[in-house]
């Protein structure tokens, strides 16, 4: 199916309406109970749900998104992403990588789990991909490895607001039912640990009482607050306040570590028409 069209910036001409109204066609299997599906054009990127009408608009006046040539969020198969004599690790590393970009994921604070010097990302990566190529124990399906039952298992650990109590006594019957020697961790700790080297955890800081400061870097050993004075602690180490804080740049490696996402990671550079007085 030729799809030329898309890259027309004549965006009245009879060849790209046209391609429009086959995209309109086919996208129409797509749609979900309201009506609506997903816009590819340059501003949406397929990140919001619109009815048919608006889309074909937003294509007529925005334009078709340029990187978008097989068009997998509504229906299409894409057949070159696994070719035959693509390796088993690297197929793998592309379900790993799709698992735990999942906005549910999260494995929580990893500061009980980071020991003070950390390997170099080649390190744990090679741990993580053999991890990957390893069963969860002899004889079990070769597409569900150890860390990818995991993940899955954390993921319906978060969606389910199950607790750690909970979730440590599923690990566990699950240790009675597996076999000898399976590669299932055996506890809401040892479960983290594997993760960890993901990279998804958070940090706690503890945060001045009047939000005057942080304590972080250099204060992050100090008893009261370095600008007003007042006790970091309500009583025995509790602390007034405290953040969450989601380092951004192993976020950003998992998304440009994954093909599927890279592409859109570098589409403000290389897929974005600059048009005059737009930005």
């Amino acid at each position: 199916m030729d799809r030329s069209w898309i890259f027309n910036r004549d965006r009245i001409s009879a060849e790209y309406v046209a391609g429009v109204h086959q995209f309109l066609q086919f996208s129409r299997e797509s749609l979900d109970a309201t009506g609506c599906t997903l816009c590819p054009c340059r501003n949406c990127i397929n990140r919001v749900k619109r009815p048919m009408g608006e889309i074909k608009r937003h294509l007529l006046h925005k334009g078709f998104l340029s990187t978008y040539i097989v068009w997998v969020e509504h229906g299409e198969v894409d057949h070159s992403v696994v070719h035959a004599n693509e390796s088993f690790a690297e197929a793998m590393e592309e379900a790993f990588h799709d698992a735990t970009r999942d906005q549910y994921f999260d494995i929580g604070s990893a500061a009980d789990i980071l020991s003070p010097e950390q390997p170099p990302d080649s390190e744990r990566y090679d741990n993580l991909f053999e991890q990957l190529k390893t069963p969860l124990y002899n004889g079990f399906n070769d597409t569900m490895s150890a860390l990818t039952f995991v993940v899955k298992l954390m993921h319906l650990k978060v969606l389910n607001k199950w607790t750690d109590r909970s979730f440590d006594m599923l690990i566990k019957l699950l240790q009675e039912v597996f076999p000898a020697g399976n590669q299932c961790p055996d506890s809401y700790y040892s479960t983290r640990k594997m993760l960890c080297d993901v990279g998804l955890g958070y940090e706690h800081i503890d945060v001045c009482k009047y939000d005057c400061s942080l304590f972080y870097g250099e204060f992050s050993a100090d008893q009261d607050c370095h600008v007003c004075g007042t006790s970091r602690y309500i009583r025995k180490k509790i602390p007034h306040k405290r953040l969450r804080y989601f380092p951004i740049t192993p976020r950003l490696k998992q998304l440009y570590s994954s093909k599927s996402t890279t592409t859109s990671m570098r589409w403000h550079k290389e897929g974005r028409v600059v048009e005059p007085g737009v930005l």
